[in-house]
């Protein structure tokens, strides 16, 4: 591991450390955490109340207005919110063309599953009555919005409506942790498995694990969208998410896995740091670029 992304980790880990009881402290705390990192360049965003829940539209000069991400902030139970996600949605806009529109759905111990499955499916209906296709729409998510990207899709799918494609980074697939809890002493990712199950407890409150929604690794892929998955190779989740790279491909779904060596959970969010995250979001532009439809042939 090279020197500053260990000091990098260090410091991940000491944020996670003073962790309390204020959800709302918590929120704010993180937020300023992640975009004290917050890299170079020109973007807009408007705060939109007159939606499902609270989002924020984010462009940049390079922004196509009539293609748009459908973006899911990670964070678990207390470190998430839209805000604290605005650099890395800024950097998605400028390496897809794409307008981002991420959404601080509902996740606290008032509001489990499936709170937040139904606040990403009313942001997705919202965005086809605004006058989007669901070939317009590429859902992506990072760390539990990377679980919530999966689900999504599966509930979608489950009504015949297939978004453009899936992205997913770091995601969460199956809340059962079995690969993270034997390969916990392998790995030097900054979440461990006491915080992964302690997540789970409060988002599921004693629900079905195996609910494809929950872990969409139970979920049907037949005919699941285009996908890119991206994790760490430090990542205590990568068991999880190579698993769910096969059983994709057991179904011919176009499925695209890259691990980065020497990286962690959530690397992406470090974009002013780290080059591995700049070239990751580059990789998600090349993925939206092959799949987009040029106009005049839709």
């Amino acid at each position: 591991m090279e020197k500053d992304t260990e000091e990098l980790l260090d410091l991940i880990r000491n944020k996670f450390q003073e962790i309390g009881p204020d959800l709302n402290y918590l929120n704010s705390d993180f937020d300023d955490f992640y975009l004290s990192f917050r890299s170079k360049g020109p973007f807009k965003k408007l705060r939109d109340e007159d939606t499902p829940v609270p989002s924020d539209w984010i462009v940049t000069p390079q922004s196509n207005p009539n293609k748009v991400i459908l973006f899911f902030h990670g964070g678990g139970l207390n470190g998430g919110t839209s805000r604290g996600h605005e650099d890395i949605c800024k950097n998605l806009a400028k390496h897809t063309g794409f307008t981002i529109f991420s959404i601080d759905y509902r996740i606290s111990r008032e509001t489990p599953f499936p709170v937040a499955v139904e606040d990403c499916l009313s942001s997705f209906f919202w965005l086809l009555e605004e006058g989007f296709s669901s070939h317009d729409i590429l859902i992506a998510g990072i760390s539990n919005g990377g679980n919530l990207a999966l689900s999504t899709t599966l509930a979608l799918k489950k009504r015949n409506i297939i978004p453009l494609g899936v992205v997913c980074m770091s995601p969460v697939v199956d809340m059962g942790f079995p690969v993270a809890y034997k390969h916990l002493k392998d790995v030097k990712d900054w979440i461990d498995y006491d915080y992964l199950s302690n997540f789970r407890e409060m988002y599921l409150q004693g629900q079905d694990i195996k609910n494809p929604l929950i872990s969409p690794i139970y979920g049907d892929l037949e005919d699941f969208p285009p996908l890119l998955l991206q994790t760490g190779g430090l990542e205590l989740l990568l068991c999880d998410t190579m698993r769910f790279r096969d059983l994709a491909v057991e179904k011919d779904v176009q499925v695209e896995m890259e691990v980065w060596q020497g990286m962690f959970h959530g690397f992406q969010i470090f974009y002013s740091l780290l080059s591995p995250a700049k070239a990751a979001l580059i990789n998600i532009g090349n993925f939206a670029t092959k799949l987009q439809v040029p106009d005049e042939k839709l």
